[in-house]
């Protein structure tokens, strides 16, 4: 008796159409995936490298209807002036007063108590960013 074969004999005849199907997809997704971590680290990188002023508020204390102190840490290149924009907002969410404050000291990390004034009781306040001085932003 003879055994009764139901195929081709593999490799006979080249790849089947699925395998090459197969082939692209990976081929396609792989393209793909490193497409997408090229652009990740590149935000990342436009993030980290692109912010020679950064800034942190520690702590915050309301001391009256018109007055907010801001202990700020900022981090920068000791060569450039940086400046800091901080907002204070009411209970309501209304903006109750907004300050510049420069930071020109010769020193990678600065740490300093600002005074910001309002028009209102403050309950919050939020540091909207820090860049160079002279920059638009």
């Amino acid at each position: 008796m003879s055994a009764v074969r139901e195929g081709l004999p593999e490799g006979r005849y080249g790849r089947s159409a699925d395998e090459r199907a197969d082939r692209k997809l990976k081929i396609i997704g792989a393209a793909l995936g490193a497409l997408l971590l090229g652009v990740i680290g590149w935000i990342g990188w436009d993030y980290v490298a692109g912010r020679s002023v950064s800034a942190e508020v520690i702590k915050f204390q309301v001391i009256s209807d018109t007055e907010v102190k801001v202990h700020l840490e900022v981090r920068k290149d000791p060569s450039i002036t940086g400046v800091c924009t901080m907002v204070s907002q009411d209970e309501e969410h209304a903006e109750v007063g907004r300050a510049d404050f420069t930071f020109a000291q010769p020193e990678s990390r600065v740490d300093e108590v600002v005074s910001v004034k309002t028009t209102g009781r403050a309950t919050m306040i939020e540091l909207v960013g820090c860049q160079p001085a002279g920059s638009a932003g």
